[in-house]
């Protein structure tokens, strides 16, 4: 039988990471073959189909009736030209259907299961609305830690894995991650260039952020390209031991950044999801050590060291029975590590560190030299407890920053990196006395209201922390940001709570 063909339209759509169809009300497919708004539909051109979600239209402005309108993720994926002749019918359910909603009821998920359900997902058989229903089970039922395994193995299986072919000479293939819930605390853009200069081999990929105001690879993005294709890739850590990339243009995990592009808007980050989303990235990304930060706070991600442990073991048997050298460390979530929330924020904080400026945050850089320590552990050369002393002197010696600057230059300079958002407000302190907390959550929002990490120069830039004396009026942090509506937002929520507690007189 002949699919309908209609003449398809590049509608400039942004419809993130969703392939969406439209099909005006007048169009004869719909009214013969009954299609219907939230449809899911099959769409052919030229020996490539899709998998979309249908929308219906009713002004012909927009959409003739003899056209099917396609998002850009759809025209993009379809790779047909404006007014070529495309075919659509009917979708049938994807094949990990069944287990979805099996998923969805609270039943523990087998291997098989799971293969089948991150292969649709890489596929794109899923609808925003089953990959949120996904998202929200799986934070609702925790999934045990076998399921977290097979979930992991699925993730790997669904996308490419880079293979250094022996470059590191026998030596390990080494990466950092932190779980995140920290804002700031920018230690990857330290940690790879001190560890690159000691002679390891560290090809650090990163996703966007998810639920923060920036991730490594927004931060990085101030100073260099980040979306680098594989073979790129390879030859940049081959020339200087390392780098600072976006992990989704490799297509390392690709069914982790569907997931993530619906966590993002529910603000979901459930423990499975996290320790299969972190190590299938890594050993994708053809990492053999890892060494993982798992910041402990009251507003971390990790609320005790009860929790911390329980997620440290489920790390390490995943880690383990995918082969993959793990090293966990605790560290202090309290508060904000750094100065600055935001992709340039953070940049300049990293760049003060790495030239010795009298401003720097000595908290970033007494947690970077102590990551890096670590990681230079893995170096079989090289003595237990000596990591630390290493990576001082290589940052020490101004080594690390001139490694940083080879890796910019080979991902590719930016000719000007964007200034911090020129509209600023300083957020005082409500009373005379001393810092006793600081509500990370609270400051990541804020810094998102402010337009971080879309705007790159928006965000926070925190005057005082933990232990610290203010007075009455004296400014907490300020906040930039690059449009007028996004400050006034940010304001709105600051004055409403700072997300910092003073107590006690003032010392």
């Amino acid at each position: 039988m002949n699919r309908p063909t209609l003449a398809v339209r590049r509608l400039g759509i942004d419809t993130w990471r969703e392939n969406v169809a439209f099909l005006h009300r007048d169009c004869p497919v719909v009214r013969a073959a009954g299609f219907q708004a939230l449809s899911k539909v099959t769409i052919a051109a030229g020996g490539q189909s899709i998998a979309a979600v249908l929308n219906v239209v009713d002004d012909a402005h927009l959409l003739e009736p003899l056209q099917l309108g396609l998002s850009e993720q759809a025209f993009a994926r379809l790779g047909a030209a404006d007014g070529d002749a495309v075919s659509i019918e009917h979708a049938a359910p994807p094949p990990s259907h069944a287990a979805l909603r099996r998923k969805i009821a609270g039943e523990r998920l087998g291997r098989e299961d799971l293969h089948a359900v991150v292969a649709d997902i890489a596929a794109e058989r899923y609808t925003k609305v089953e990959l949120a229903a996904f998202v929200v089970a799986t934070q609702q039922y925790e999934l045990d830690r076998e399921e977290v395994l097979h979930l992991t193995e699925a993730m790997i299986a669904a996308g490419r894995r880079l293979d250094w072919n022996g470059s590191g000479g026998g030596r390990p293939i080494v990466d950092k991650h932190c779980i995140g819930g920290v804002p700031g605390n920018r230690t990857s853009m330290l940690v790879v260039p001190i560890v690159a200069e000691h002679g390891l081999l560290c090809p650090k990929t990163s996703s966007r952020a998810i639920t923060s105001p920036a991730g490594t690879a927004d931060t990085m993005e101030v100073l260099a390209e980040v979306e680098l294709a594989p073979e790129r890739l390879k030859q940049i850590v081959h020339a200087v031991n390392g780098c600072l990339a976006w992990g989704g243009t490799a297509a390392l995990s690709p069914a982790d950044d569907v997931l993530i592009a619906v966590e993002r808007p529910l603000a979901i980050d459930s423990p499975g999801q996290m320790i299969a989303s972190i190590l299938s990235k890594k050993i994708a990304a053809g990492s053999t050590h890892l060494v993982l930060d798992i910041p402990v706070g009251p507003t971390a991600k990790v609320h005790s060291e009860a929790a911390a442990q329980r997620l440290k073991r489920v790390f390490e048997f995943v880690a383990e029975r995918l082969g993959l050298t793990l090293e966990v460390v605790l560290t202090d979530g309290r508060q904000p590590v750094g100065r600055g929330i935001g992709p340039v924020l953070e940049a300049r904080d990293v760049m003060q560190v790495l030239r010795h400026d009298p401003q720097a945050p000595q908290d970033l850089r007494a947690k970077a030299i102590r990551l890096a320590g670590r990681m230079i552990e893995f170096d079989p050369a090289v003595r237990g407890g000596d990591g630390e002393r290493i990576a001082t002197q290589i940052l020490d010696s101004g080594r690390a920053l001139a490694r940083l600057e080879a890796i910019v230059d080979a991902q590719g300079r930016r000719a000007e990196p964007p200034p911090p958002g020129p509209l600023v407000f300083d957020v005082p302190a409500p009373a005379d006395g001393v810092v006793a907390g600081i509500d990370n959550l609270r400051l990541a929002r804020i810094a998102g209201l402010s337009g971080a990490p879309q705007m790159a120069g928006a965000g926070l830039d925190l005057f005082v922390k933990l232990g610290d004396a203010v007075r009455r009026g004296e400014p907490l942090y300020r906040i930039h940001a690059c449009v007028a509506a996004d400050l006034g937002f940010a304001r709105r929520e600051a004055l409403h709570d700072s997300a910092y507690a003073i107590t006690g007189g003032a010392r």
